[in-house]
């Protein structure tokens, strides 16, 4: 497979010297565990990222979570401060942040100034996958720098799919 072009996302981690290692898998899959299993890596280190809809709110919330995970609604709505969220559709997901669901990653739409927030099993964690910003592209990069950079806070919105 050929490296995947240098992305928006690697360019902000190397501004910020975040180390990172790129990841790539078929562009076709576009669920989370599935892109764990092609990268050989356990789905609890794949984090997917949600895009949150605050129901009385306008602007958009980015949740990280294991690829393994449903999010707590109830939960996520507490954590933000908010009566009540809903899970973005997937075209409404792709049309507030301009990119396809299996490659939403905060680290493209840190412009736009959203808050995002990152379940607590991250911080167990030295390292995360999550999307590049394109299907097909992960990267793995240290939790703690990554979780800074994003302003990300640590909230315990995940139950288990099991």
């Amino acid at each position: 497979m050929t490296p995947p072009p240098k992305l928006n996302s690697m360019r902000l981690l190397e501004s910020k010297g975040i180390p990172y290692e790129v990841l790539t898998y078929t562009p076709t899959t576009r669920d989370a565990e599935e892109v764990a299993e092609l990268i050989g890596l356990p789905p609890f280190m794949v984090f997917k990222t949600l895009v949150v809809q605050p129901v009385e709110a306008n602007k958009p919330l980015l949740v990280l979570l294991p690829s393994d995970c449903q999010l707590d609604l109830k939960r996520m709505a507490a954590s933000a401060g908010e009566k009540k969220v809903r899970l973005a559709s997937h075209a409404d997901a792709e049309a507030l942040t301009g990119l396809q669901v299996g490659g939403i990653s905060p680290l493209m739409l840190t412009d736009k100034n959203w808050k995002v927030y990152a379940d607590k099993s991250a911080a167990s964690l030295q390292n995360i996958v999550l999307s590049a910003g394109q299907r097909g592209v992960q990267l793995r990069v240290p939790t703690m720098p990554l979780l800074t950079l994003l302003r990300a806070r640590m909230v315990d919105v995940a139950t288990s799919n099991a």
